[in-house]
C-alpha cells in the first residue's frame, strides 16, 4: 500500500497535524476528513465575535480548501466516518465507501453535553459547539429581541458566561443559572470566581446559584417558553442555551478496541495504544508521567497534540510538555489563564482587582506555584507561562509583595 494519512477531524487539531505532516517531509496523500459541510474554522470566536456578527464567515476560517490544496492535502468535507477497520486499516465512510490508510491520526474534538431534563429537546433549548450552531442561537437572539423575549443560559462556565455577554452586548435580558456555589467553580479560585459574578450583575445579568431546574416547559406553539426550577419558581425564555460542559468523541476509537478514559488515551507523544494511529485535541486523554489521565481543551492543547501526532507518524518524538495555557473574553475584559490551578490551596492578588484594570491571581499547591490567571494583563500571562515553564522557585508572601520582582525571579530560574 502506498503511504497514505488519513486525518478524522477538520478542527484545529486536524489541521496542524496534516500541515505538520507535510511540513516534516512525508510524500504520501494526506486526507483531511470532517464531518460538517465547512471547510476548517476556529471555535473560540463562536460564542463572541462570530455570535456578535462581528466576523464573517472569511476570518473565521483556519485554512481555505485552496491553501490546504496547496499543500496536497485533500479536503473532504461533509464526511463522517462510521468505523475503523484496524486489521485492514481502513476506514468505513458514511458514504458506503472505504478509505485505507497506513497511518491515521484521530482529531474527532467533543460534543456539548445534554440536559437529562422533560423538555430538554423542545425547540429552542440549543448548545454551543458548532458554526452552525452559533448561527441557530443568532437566529433565536434575534428573534428574542423582535418580541422582546428573555434568554436563559445554564450552566456557569465559560461557554455559557460567553452568550451571556453577548446576548447582553446585543441589549438582551439574560439570566444564568448555575447548579454549583459559584460560576467557574472548577477552573477559578474563589476570589475571581465572585468577581466574575459581579461583572456579569453589573452588566446588567441575573445569576441564579445552587439551582436545580426541574423541567423545561412548552409553549403553545410547541417551542421552549421556560424553565420550572425544583422549587416551583417559573423563568420565561425565548431561547435557553446549555453550556453544561462537553465529553469527548472517542466512541470510533473505542469500537475499534483502542484504549480509552473519557477520551482517547494518549501518551505525551499523542500516540495510542496502536502503533499506526494518533490522536490529538479534545476528543484525548493524555496520560502523565504519574499514571492520572489529563483532559485539556484548548487551542494550545490541539495546536500542541497535532504537532506531536504527526511527529510520532513520522517516527520522531515530539512531546508536549509545555504549561497549557487558555483565554475567555467577556465584555471588555480578557482573562489568560496559564497552568493547572486544581487542586490549589493559596491564591495572592497582585494589581488592581477592584478597578479590573488589570490584575493577576496566582495559584499555589503545598507551596509551589501551579497557576497564574491573569485579567487584561497580557504582559503578566506571557511572564507567567515563562515562571511555570522555568518551575520557578515563589512563595506567596514574595509574589503578595508589589515590590518583588518577578523578573529578576525568572532571570534566576533559568541560571
Amino acid at each position: 500500500m502506498s503511504p497514505s494519512i488519513v486525518v478524522v477531524g477538520a478542527g484545529q487539531a486536524g489541521v496542524q497535524a496534516a500541515e505538520a505532516l507535510r511540513a516534516g517531509g512525508f510524500e504520501g496523500a494526506i486526507t483531511l476528513l470532517g464531518d460538517e459541510p465547512h471547510g476548517p474554522y476556529h471555535r473560540p470566536p463562536l460564542s463572541k465575535a462570530w455570535l456578535a456578527g462581528e466576523l464573517d464567515a472569511a476570518q473565521l476560517a483556519i485554512r481555505a480548501p485552496e491553501a490546504l490544496a496547496r499543500k496536497r492535502i485533500e479536503l473532504r468535507t461533509g464526511m463522517a466516518v462510521t468505523a475503523i477497520d484496524r486489521a485492514s486499516r481502513t476506514l468505513h465512510l458514511a458514504d458506503g465507501s472505504a478509505l485505507p490508510y497506513t497511518g491515521l491520526v484521530l482529531a474527532t474534538g467533543a460534543s456539548p453535553r445534554t440536559l437529562l431534563l422533560p423538555g430538554a429537546g423542545l425547540a429552542g433549548v440549543l448548545a454551543l459547539r458548532t458554526r452552525d450552531d452559533a448561527a441557530g442561537i443568532a437566529e433565536r437572539m434575534a428573534a428574542c429581541t423582535k418580541d422582546t423575549r428573555p434568554v436563559v443560559v445554564v450552566g456557569g462556565g465559560f461557554i455559557g458566561l460567553e452568550v451571556a455577554a453577548t446576548a447582553r452586548k446585543k441589549g438582551l435580558s439574560v439570566t444564568v443559572l448555575e447548579a454549583a456555589p459559584r460560576l467557574l467553580g472548577r477552573v477559578l479560585a474563589p476570589v475571581l470566581s465572585d468577581w466574575y459574578a459581579q461583572l456579569h450583575k453589573r452588566h446588567g445579568v441575573r445569576v441564579m446559584l445552587d439551582t436545580r431546574i426541574a423541567t423545561i416547559e412548552a409553549g403553545p406553539e410547541g417551542s421552549a417558553a421556560g424553565l420550572r426550577l425544583a422549587d416551583g419558581h417559573f423563568i420565561s425564555a425565548g431561547l435557553i442555551v446549555v453550556g453544561i460542559g462537553v465529553q469527548a468523541n472517542d466512541r470510533l476509537a473505542r469500537e475499534a478496541g483502542l484504549d480509552c478514559d473519557h477520551g482517547i488515551v494518549v501518551d505525551a507523544c499523542s500516540r495510542t495504544s496502536d502503533s499506526v494511529i494518533v490522536a490529538a485535541g479534545d476528543c484525548t486523554a493524555r496520560r502523565t508521567d504519574d499514571g492520572t489521565l489529563l483532559r485539556l481543551e484548548s487551542v494550545n492543547n490541539a495546536t500542541e497534540q497535532g504537532k506531536s501526532a504527526a511527529a510520532a507518524l513520522l517516527g520522531q518524538e515530539r512531546p508536549f510538555a509545555g504549561t497549557p495555557w487558555f483565554w475567555s473574553d467577556q465584555y471588555d475584559q480578557k482573562l489568560q489563564m496559564a497552568g493547572l490551578s486544581t487542586g490549589a490551596t493559596d491564591w495572592v492578588v497582585r494589581g488592581d482587582m477592584a478597578s479590573g484594570q488589570g490584575f493577576s491571581v496566582y495559584h499555589f499547591k503545598a507551596g509551589r506555584l501551579v497557576a497564574v490567571d491573569s485579567v487584561n494583563a497580557r504582559r503578566d500571562h506571557l511572564q507567567a507561562r515563562k515562571l511555570l515553564d522555568a518551575k520557578a522557585a515563589l512563595s506567596p508572601a514574595e509574589v503578595a509583595d508589589a515590590g518583588f520582582d518577578l523578573a529578576a525571579c525568572l532571570a534566576t530560574a533559568r541560571a
